[in-house]
């Protein structure tokens, strides 16, 4: 008999040989039929490989991320199959599964696919899929796997064979087709009930571009139609949220080719944008006891080769800027944290000084290679809201709370409502990785962890995920389309303060190492704007919108009486435009709908004569007539509640 620990911490005990498919069964006819495959030891295997020895076990559905891997994995042999069938003598690279679906290489020969022959190939998938057959998974000795793709004349799994050691290959079959692969898969073909082949693009083999370009087709497959359905939808919509084209359509941000690529240029709109957020997070890093500094862009080579930014970074950094002094090299800093140790260096501190909390809008700078470039979620000059807090190890939990503190206030702020707090920790198998002592670890970890905790937070825990350097919280936040961003980290560090010898003196008046913590709840100003113009659609917080409102005179006649309106709304720092265009004040209408306006304030002869404006909102239409002042009033309560709230 064998002990199977299940992810609850419940044991239960079977006959050795017993596999994930007989342990489903034994807890439910339910499960039995939903399990995609199985957990072993930290290892995914099929359902059908027997546990033989002791092991902790998780049965893998499509609600579980491994789960949903191993079925689009499964997907890709299945695509392979129908493209053989419909395409004989096609050849195939490599086929994983992606974080949405999965994709295959293949090479047609002289063939190109287009998109008009997607929906046979999905037909095709279907029709085997109905088929339920099994996958099957056969080890093979190398000269037979050889001779197997030799026969084949399929050089790209030769390829692969050439760095496979005999007796660690496997094949796997499912009806017509036999594929090279490591596995795992899902029971049978029958768990398809849905597929829908996205795109195709040029993929060079291997990523060498010295040999053949492949034609990469990226699709997915769900287990129910409407599921299939429901996520087309949500593309369409992601689509019409994507970032870069509201950020052209509100007119926030730009490129410019003469400028570089990967180098927003902050139009009006998008500077107050950013703005607002900067003001919104510096008081609130006042109020917690930040002290404002202001570094840099460039650095001396000497403070990030100390700091090992460097050799982390160098081959992603900009070419070094050489001075006429024979030797002296520059770079564009690609992190702030050296030249806050260097702040932090400038005097003596004592242990009654800790913590220090250092915070800056820094803008740092990493050569991305042109291709991984994406409007601003992946740029080569960007902000962070970095801040870098100095304190003695027994401060580590208090002031990793605060932290938390102010993020969770970032996010409510904002509408982020769904999030989950990723602890991430050192391998415990591996701790030669890692710097510093194991007693210096395990409280940090414990910190983490008790703060997490009291503070209520839903959290995973992943281990081996820890930064070389010490422990962090991650946030993962969910957008309104269910998409995840990392938004927020908070990390501790031990390894800048060793590098830069950075010392307080203790009360027994020796000198001592602080613990130093990372934290940005925006992380890049520039890919955290990007996200909220997705989860917000463009409709942002009244208290973040660029423009708050737009006075829209019915004719010429009114321009003055707008102005009169626009200077008092001004002098309460509300912030607007009057729309003086020679156009209809329907024209007008929609036009501020467009720019997603929260408020548009209409004024002609009535509102004049009565010293009054008709007040329309941003999706909801007219809001009948009041003074300015009455509607100030009721802007600044509409502030203050949200506020309040947060």
């Amino acid at each position: 008999m064998i002990n199977i620990t299940l992810p609850d911490g419940s044991v239960r005990q079977y006959e050795s040989g017993v596999t994930g498919m007989g342990i489903a069964a034994s807890i439910s006819e339910g499960l039995a039929r939903n399990v995609l495959a199985v957990k072993v030891n930290k290892e995914v295997w099929d359902l059908s490989r027997p546990i033989e020895q002791d092991a902790q076990v998780q049965l893998l559905t499509w609600n579980d991320t491994e789960g949903k891997a191993t079925y689009w994995h499964s997907s890709a042999h299945l695509m392979a199959e129908a493209l053989e069938a419909l395409y004989p003598g096609v050849k195939f690279g490599i086929g994983p599964a992606i974080e949405n679906g999965f994709y295959y290489d293949i090479d047609l020969g002289d063939r190109t696919l287009s998109q008009d022959e997607f929906a046979a190939i999905e037909q095709k998938m279907l029709e085997l899929a109905r088929n339920k057959s099994e996958y099957v998974r056969r080890r093979v000795p190398k000269d037979e796997a050889i001779a197997y793709f030799t026969q084949k004349g399929d050089q790209y799994k030769l390829d692969l064979l050439e760095g496979l050691e005999d007796g660690s290959i496997t094949f796997y079959s499912q009806g017509n087709f036999v594929d090279l692969c490591r596995g795992p898969h899902i029971p049978n073909t029958g768990f398809i009930k849905a597929a829908k082949l996205m795109n195709v693009a040029g993929a060079y083999w291997r990523g060498d571009e010295k040999s053949k370009q492949l034609t990469r087709v990226y699709a997915i497959t769900f287990p129910k139609q409407k599921e299939l359905t429901e996520y087309l939808e949500r593309l369409e919509e992601a689509k019409r949220r994507d970032h870069r084209k509201l950020g052209k359509e509100l007119e926030l941000f730009a490129f410019s080719e003469k400028v570089g690529m990967g180098l927003p240029l902050w139009l009006p709109k998008g500077t107050m944008l950013r703005e607002r957020l900067e003001t919104f997070m510096r008081k609130a890093q006042t109020r917690a006891g930040y002290q404002q500094v202001v570094t840099p862009h460039i650095g001396n080579k000497e403070l990030y080769i100390t700091s090992g930014h460097y050799e982390k970074y160098g081959a992603d950094s900009f070419q070094p800027i050489r001075t006429p002094n024979e030797g002296e090299e520059f770079f564009l800093k690609p992190m702030n944290c050296p030249h806050h140790c260097e702040i932090y260096k400038t005097k003596p501190r004592s242990y009654r000084d800790l913590p220090v909390r250092l915070a800056e809008f820094g803008t740092v700078y990493r050569y991305e290679q042109s291709g991984e470039l994406h409007g601003l979620t992946r740029v080569r000059g960007f902000t962070q809201d970095d801040a870098h807090i100095f304190c003695r190890p027994d401060q580590v939990k208090e002031e990793f709370t605060k932290v938390i503190d102010l993020v969770l206030y970032v996010f409510k702020a904002l509408g982020f409502e769904d999030y989950t707090a990723q602890i991430s920790l050192r391998d415990p198998e591996n701790r030669a990785k890692y710097i510093g002592s194991d007693e210096a670890w395990e409280k940090a970890e414990s910190a983490i962890i008790e703060a997490a905790t009291e503070k209520g937070l839903p959290t995973v825990t992943e281990y081996g995920e820890a930064a070389f350097y010490g422990p962090k919280l991650d946030f993962m936040v969910k957008d309104a389309l269910g998409r995840k961003w990392q938004l927020g980290t908070i990390q501790v560090d031990y390894n800048l303060p060793e590098r830069f010898q950075l010392e307080y003196t203790a009360p027994d008046n020796t000198k001592q190492r602080p613990v130093m913590l990372h934290r940005a709840p925006f992380g890049s100003l520039e890919r955290f704007v990007a996200v909220l113009i997705e989860h917000c659609a463009g409709k942002f917080p009244l208290w973040l919108s660029p423009e708050q409102f737009a006075i829209l005179p019915i004719s010429e006649k009114y321009h003055e009486y707008a102005e009169q309106v626009y200077q008092k709304l001004l002098q309460e720092d509300i912030r607007g435009f009057v729309d003086n265009r020679d156009e209809k004040i329907g024209r007008k209408i929609r036009d501020a709908e467009v720019q997603k306006v929260p408020y548009m304030i209409i004024v002609g002869e009535k509102e004049q004569e009565n010293g009054e404006i008709s007040i329309r909102k941003h999706g909801e239409g007219d809001m009948g007539s009041m003074t300015v002042e009455a509607f100030i009033q009721n802007f600044k309560q509409i502030l203050e509640d949200i506020f309040s709230k947060n």
